[in-house]
């Protein structure tokens, strides 16, 4: 049998959110996006799709992997193969061709996160010279209903963000770096005497970045849904607040570098 990597434009549209669904299927976190999703998926996280692979097996599509450039950086934003071509090195030849396609692109650092009990996968990844910077988790919180009748200290999100620039010493990871969110239109901001916070709300109040004292903006943010968080880093000052206030862990990832 054949295997051969092909841009991630050789799929129309709606093919590569049926193979991304495919290939997902019986994931650890199930995953299930349709055509409009992967298309707000590719722009957040600016996925290049010349760079990014499809895995054909006799010609049939069997696995992709996206990679998402910006300058010197990188990130693998997902790797799948469906379930009857796992466990024979489609998923490892697509990472070397997401590799190839990044030393093109003069990519200095490869980014990426593995759920802690995906061992295969972190297996592979350290054996092509990966190595954890630091564990990241997604936390969400439920909602509770506002106990005063002072109005929320929100604020325009550009104003919100130089707060957070001035105070902040931790980097964001890619899905709420300040690229990713210079391509929302529904970001919206908090200010406290002690801190600043970039959200979304949408089926929940998102938390997308943050700075300065972590419990007033979090206590804040939870009257206006059940309030989720990506890839917080698991040391970060807000977790002990999320675990304070009664939220649950979702998932916990490694989040790895590859120098190329």
């Amino acid at each position: 049998m054949t295997l051969e990597l092909r841009s991630a434009r050789s799929l129309a549209p709606g093919e590569r959110a049926e193979l991304f669904n495919a290939a997902y299927e019986g994931y650890l976190v199930p995953f299930h996006l349709d055509e409009r999703q992967l298309a707000f998926m590719d722009d957040a996280f600016d996925l290049d799709l010349d760079a990014s692979r499809i895995a054909f097996r006799d010609g049939e599509p069997v696995g992709l992997g996206n990679l998402g450039v910006r300058g010197e950086d990188a990130w693998i934003g997902g790797v799948g193969v469906v379930p009857g071509a796992r466990r024979s090195g489609v998923g490892e030849a697509l990472m070397h061709g997401l590799h190839e396609q990044a030393r093109e692109r003069d990519v200095q650092r490869l980014w990426l996160e593995v759920i802690v009990e995906n061992t295969g996968a972190l297996a592979l990844y350290e054996r092509l010279g990966y190595r954890t910077v630091r564990d990241v988790e997604v936390w969400s919180l439920p909602a509770v209903e506002a106990t005063d009748s002072e109005p929320a200290p929100e604020v325009a999100a550009a104003d919100a963000h130089v707060r957070i620039r001035e105070l902040r010493s931790n980097r964001e990871p890619w899905q709420r770096a300040d690229r990713t969110l210079a391509h929302y239109e529904d970001v919206r901001g908090l200010v406290t005497d002690t801190g600043a916070m970039l959200f979304c709300v949408r089926s929940s109040a998102q938390l997308q970045q943050y700075a300065g004292d972590p419990e007033p903006l979090l206590r804040v943010l939870r009257t206006y849904k059940d309030v989720y968080v990506l890839n917080l880093p698991a040391d970060d000052p807000a977790a002990a607040v999320f675990r304070e206030l009664g939220g649950t862990v979702v998932v916990r990832q490694h989040e790895m570098l590859l120098e190329l």
